[in-house]
């Protein structure tokens, strides 16, 4: 039956291991080594009931989707992408200065504020009709001709660039409340006589131009020749099919999603360094350079709308629904596209499923029945609370929840952002690589690519691992590289929802 021995201790391997006779056969504790006890026998003979799947507690980790919803990606070919967008068609002023009498033979003046605007004078005319209101509540106002304007020069015209002789229509001086007070203009028409000669000056439209550049982004994944021939006893499950029990295979597969949601997250969060940014050395004086890009946050916050502190639910004239009129006044001054679609975090999107469930049944608090849908709700009925849609004014909106802006690794986190509203248009652009017009949203992806290299997304792998045999390195190189931009055209028609 063997030897027996005294040794009942922990086997350190300084002696044979422990073992204790059986009058029966049977798989006893003490006749087995347990690997992975202090002693590293086998003594632990029972297998445990393993789950060999992790368990996806966090759902869905991916962010990716909000672009190929609301965009598309066409190649470039060059450093930098540049369009213009028109300007208005309707010539007006927001800053201008009424003083009467102070014009030629006791007309009065109007002083223009030109600082923001293109031209380096008054864009309006000798026997043009405008139109005067305060600036503070647009409600004063006053119907005047220009009688003299030094965008034609007229005779004996003894003003500045940015000043224009006008006569009121009912009076002859301009009424109290808008003399010397801060006003805003515009032009409505022209009024000449019988006989006259043509409108003296022509006016030549300009554009407002936009550029943006191309950012480069790369991820790297590495593991030895070794590891790779080690296989696990947990199997793998990502969100992109990959599976088996070799754990470096979840590796890549992790790192190749990262990097595909980094490609979107940089589009909505970069912005353009503004000042000489470098890195790996930059203290020194050297480094290597980066220039930044305009991101979608960046893009509207500089030139499209941005709201803070969108309120609950409230009674009609208050709270959000009188928060959500003032978005849709602004966007009645800017393009006024019918069609949006508002991306937004949990909270705010609950905010307009309680505006909307307000305007219906008399409100979640209320005692009246609520009726949402076709028919009334009954007792017995799960309500729906939620809303997908719904129209305000001449405008109709699709709402959706922005998973990017729950999630507690990315923007879950600041909670700085509620939200942005895009429009649904499209705009018309020139393609290089089709030769032709074609059409685009207004939220696109540009990526550099030509006949003979598309860096839209390249993956490859170096070394002499997993099928590559480029260098002597026992390891598998899995490396990734895009270089792309966002062009965010017309932002004014787009809404960016901030916290309070």
């Amino acid at each position: 039956m063997g030897f027996v021995t005294n040794n009942t201790g922990p086997n350190t391997g300084a002696f044979p291991a422990a073992i204790v006779p059986s009058q029966k056969k049977l798989a006893l504790q003490q006749n087995y080594l347990d690997f992975t006890g202090a002693g590293n026998d086998f003594s632990q003979q029972y297998l445990p009931e393993l789950y060999e799947q992790e368990v996806e507690r966090y759902g869905n980790r991916t962010l990716s989707g909000f672009l190929r919803m609301v965009g598309a990606e066409m190649p470039m070919t060059s450093d930098q992408v540049v369009w213009s967008e028109q300007n208005r068609l309707h010539i007006a002023y927001d800053d201008v200065t009424p003083t009467n009498g102070a014009g030629a033979n006791g007309s009065a003046r109007i002083a223009v504020d030109l600082t923001n605007s293109d031209a380096s004078y008054v864009a309006v005319r000798t026997g043009q009709t405008v139109l005067v209101a305060d600036a503070a509540t647009g409600l004063i106002t006053q119907k005047a001709l220009v009688v003299a304007s030094p965008y034609d020069h007229p005779a004996g015209w003894t003003g500045g660039d940015a000043d224009i002789d006008v006569r009121p229509y009912d009076q002859a001086d301009f009424v109290v409340g808008l003399n010397t007070v801060e006003c805003t203009m515009f032009v409505y028409g022209s009024d000449f006589g019988k006989g006259t000669d043509s409108m003296k000056g022509a006016i030549q439209p300009n554009f407002t131009q936009f550029s943006n550049n191309p950012i480069i982004l790369k991820d790297h994944f590495e593991i030895n020749g070794s590891d790779t021939a080690q296989i696990g006893w947990v199997e793998v499950a990502t969100e992109d099919g990959t599976s088996g029990y070799l754990w470096y295979l979840k590796s890549e597969s992790e790192t190749r999603l990262r990097f595909d949601d980094y490609l979107e997250m940089m589009m909505v969060e970069s912005q353009l360094a503004g000042y000489n940014l470098k890195y790996d050395g930059q203290a020194a004086g050297g480094g290597i350079q980066v220039k930044g890009s305009e991101g979608l946050f960046s893009a509207i916050e500089s030139r499209g709308n941005v709201y803070s502190g969108f309120s609950g639910a409230a009674a009609p004239g208050s709270g959000a629904l009188a928060d959500f009129d003032a978005i849709l006044q602004q966007l009645d001054k800017q393009g006024a596209i019918e069609e949006n679609m508002l991306f937004l975090n949990r909270s705010t999107a609950l905010d307009f499923d309680d505006m909307i469930g307000a305007m219906a049944g008399g409100g979640y608090g209320s005692t009246a029945s609520a009726s949402y849908g076709l028919f009334d709700n009954e007792a017995e009925m799960a309500l729906n609370f939620g809303f997908s849609g719904f129209r305000r004014g001449s405008y109709d909106f699709y709402k959706t929840d922005w998973k990017y802006l729950n999630d507690a690794s990315t923007r879950g986190l600041s909670k700085a952002i509620d939200g942005v509203m895009i429009p649904a248009g499209t705009t018309t652009v020139y393609d290089q690589l089709m030769g032709v017009n074609i059409r685009r949203p207004f939220l696109h992806v540009r990526y550099r690519a030509s006949e003979t290299e598309d860096r839209r997304y390249k993956s490859w792998i170096t070394g002499s691992v997993g099928g590559a045999y480029t260098s002597g390195l026992d390891a598998m190189s899995v490396h990734f590289l895009s270089e792309r931009c966002l062009v965010t055209q017309a932002a004014n028609n787009f809404v960016l929802f901030k916290a309070a």
